[in-house]
């Protein structure tokens, strides 16, 4: 309601009170005497909600009645409205492959788009990011590299889902999953997981953490490496 022009705060709320004390709070609004600074405006308002609530266009149409509505405050508000137009026409195409708004609705609160439909310009700064995903967030989708955490026994698999052969079953495929999102394959520095016994070590690749340097690997395994293990335990307590 506050996109329309005279529509402020106070205005929209009480029109919300008013249909919350409803029986029907469409109707309400429909039937609601126009503001008084927003005559014309809540005109066109009411008679697109009015079109949304007799369904005669259906789905998706009706994304398309919400947008034409919408355009006029669009190029009012926002300086990118071609920009932002773009996306909403997008937005619709992708809703035709949804059998319901509801449906649609689901998918786009459980994975919003993260981009738009702007040329790409030069590099930032604030471009240089780390992403971070749930395992199960992480289904369909591929990063260069990938960094799983915690893929040690407790964790992967958890020991809460350890209770059956099914769950342990489901854990491993979800190690499959977090396994397979990278292009660029990583290792990890922690005990192993069940889900990688001896027998598949051949397909990783193995390194140690630090790397042993060359002149370390180079000296005479007889002079050995001093250190004052006492003087270290009596350093922690000072």
């Amino acid at each position: 309601m506050q996109l329309i022009p005279g529509m402020g705060p106070a205005s929209a709320r009480g029109m919300l009170d008013h249909m919350i004390g409803a029986a029907d709070p469409i109707r309400a609004l429909l039937d609601a005497p126009s503001p008084r600074r927003a005559a014309e405006e809540w005109q066109a308002f009411v008679e697109m909600i009015s079109d949304l609530r007799r369904g005669r266009s259906g789905w998706p149409a009706e994304l398309e009645r919400a947008r034409r509505w919408y355009e006029p405050h669009l190029e009012r508000l926002h300086e990118d409205a071609l920009m932002r137009r773009a996306d909403l026409i997008q937005l619709e195409q992708i809703a035709s492959g949804y059998p319901s708004r509801e449906c649609f609705l689901t998918e786009l609160t459980l994975d919003p788009p993260d981009a738009t439909s702007d040329q790409s310009g030069l590099p930032l700064l604030d471009e240089d990011y780390l992403i971070l995903s749930t395992i199960h967030s992480a289904k369909g989708q591929e990063w260069k590299s990938v960094f799983v955490l915690n893929v040690v026994d407790g964790c992967i698999p958890s020991d809460l889902g350890t209770g059956a052969s099914e769950e342990i079953e489901e854990e491993r495929r979800l190690l499959y999953v977090a396994m397979t999102r990278a292009k660029d394959d990583r290792h990890v520095h922690a005990s192993r997981t069940r889900f990688i016994p001896d027998e598949l070590l051949g397909l990783f690749e193995s390194s140690t953490w630090p790397n042993i340097s060359t002149d370390l690997m180079s000296r005479d395994p007889g002079q050995g490496v001093r250190i004052d293990v006492a003087a270290r335990m009596r350093g922690m307590w000072r």
